[in-house]
């Protein structure tokens, strides 16, 4: 499975090689794609023996969709077709140390099932801004000068669903206490 075109260019692993590489969650983890409509996955498992895509996308099966190396990067990339936006998945990595091989969620997922489940989300991060008043106004209403507070909290321990096992509350939950 090779991605139809790669978000990896030759640029990029130079770069990623080099430790230099200052926008990688542009190009690792899942990322969809209308033309082809599917996700394009890399994960970085520089002591894999083989990695491939697990998902409710194809029954949770290791050898349905395997990465390919993306040169001696430790990079493993792939493209798959019809994969949606809220599709679970998790990589599939087989070490060549051990010879054994782990489920583990995407290091670069920008959203992932609440605790104690642990897949990824892929997720669609286009967003249609709707604030175009607000925009006009912004100098004026909310200028350097205004005063700004700053309020710092630790969602994980601040509020929790006791009738609900205990478990987190989704951001959407928690925006309407904050705000």
């Amino acid at each position: 499975m090779i991605a139809p075109s790669s978000l990896l260019t030759p640029f990029d692993i130079h770069l990623f090689n080099e430790g230099t590489h200052s926008h990688l969650y542009e190009k690792l983890g899942a990322h969809l794609s209308k033309d082809p409509e599917g996700a394009a996955f890399a994960v970085w498992a520089p002591n894999a023996d083989w990695v491939s895509v697990i998902g409710d996308f194809n029954g949770w099966n290791r050898d349905a969709n395997k990465l390919v190396p993306r040169e001696q990067s430790g990079i493993w990339e792939g493209f798959i077709p019809g994969v949606k936006h809220g599709a679970l998945y998790k990589y599939h990595v087989h070490s060549r140390v051990t010879r054994s091989g782990a489920d583990k969620a995407d290091p670069f997922a920008v959203f992932a099932e609440q605790p104690p489940r642990q897949a990824s989300t892929v997720w669609d991060l286009s967003y249609e801004w709707g604030d175009e008043d607000w925009m006009k106004i912004r100098s004026r209403a909310n200028g350097r000068q205004a005063p700004w507070s700053v309020y710092e909290v630790h969602l994980g321990s601040w509020m929790r669903v006791p009738e609900e096992d205990n478990r987190w509350l989704t951001y959407r939950e928690l925006a309407p206490r904050l705000a």
